[in-house]
């Protein structure tokens, strides 16, 4: 996923709260983007793709724990700090256990939030391959390691379009609404033939420094892996 790494996503429905945490992370050079409900910070993950995330347990009559679950059930893997007055084991363990990165009760000292913050995004950047390719849009070519690759114009719109939200899942309806509803295209099916080429092209893709992946009932992700050299 390519993410605005200096970018915090802050959830919570108390907007004093998102206010004066926007507030502190301000003074420490982030910027800050705020969501009150769990569909606008679903929409804000997708659109603005944060380099972290603020998420209250409790957002209004939504759960942030199901935000969080639902988040990386779509393959976004922002680090993501939970808060919250609870303060229970079983309320730490459930954040958790739905994949948050890191839990911090209330009240909590502002210094502790930021440092617990640059620890989560400092693991994201160990954990997450640089990109081992170039793309280049005026010729449609694929440039890894070792090799390159040149692209049909559809094929290089796709592989753009998943390239730039990689490490996230986007659905069929999702890429032929974006690449090929407009042109009177009648069936979903365009994107499985698409795809086919592109795995072909583009094999073995780990060369190039990436999985594709097919997610069955759910779409299709570009997963950054360790590239091969050959």
């Amino acid at each position: 996923m390519a993410e605005n790494a200096n970018s915090i996503l802050i959830v919570d429905d108390d907007p004093e709260i998102t206010s004066a945490l926007a507030r502190g992370l301000g003074l420490h050079g982030y910027r800050t983007i705020c969501a009150h409900r769990v569909e606008e910070a679903l929409m804000r993950f997708r659109e603005d793709r944060p380099g972290a995330a603020i998420v209250d347990v409790m957002i209004g009559s939504d759960s942030g724990i199901e935000l969080v679950r639902a988040l990386r059930a779509e393959g976004i893997r922002t680090p993501i700090l939970m808060l919250s007055a609870l303060s229970e084991v079983e309320d730490r363990t459930a954040g958790l256990d739905a994949g948050a990165d890191d839990y911090i009760a209330k009240p909590f000292a502002f210094d502790e939030l930021v440092t617990r913050l640059k620890v989560q995004e400092r693991r994201a950047r160990r954990s997450d391959p640089a990109p081992a390719l170039r793309l280049d849009p005026a010729i449609r070519t694929v440039h890894g390691p070792a090799t390159s690759i040149t692209l049909t114009e559809r094929e290089f719109a796709l592989f753009e379009l998943l390239w730039t939200h990689r490490g996230e899942v986007l659905s069929r309806a999702d890429l032929f609404d974006r690449l090929w509803a407009r042109e009177g295209t009648s069936s979903e099916n365009v994107v499985d033939v698409y795809i086919g080429y592109l795995r072909r092209k583009l094999a073995p893709t780990r060369e190039f420094g990436f999985e594709l992946r097919t997610l069955r009932n759910r779409g299709f992700m570009l997963e950054p892996v360790a590239a091969l050299d050959t």
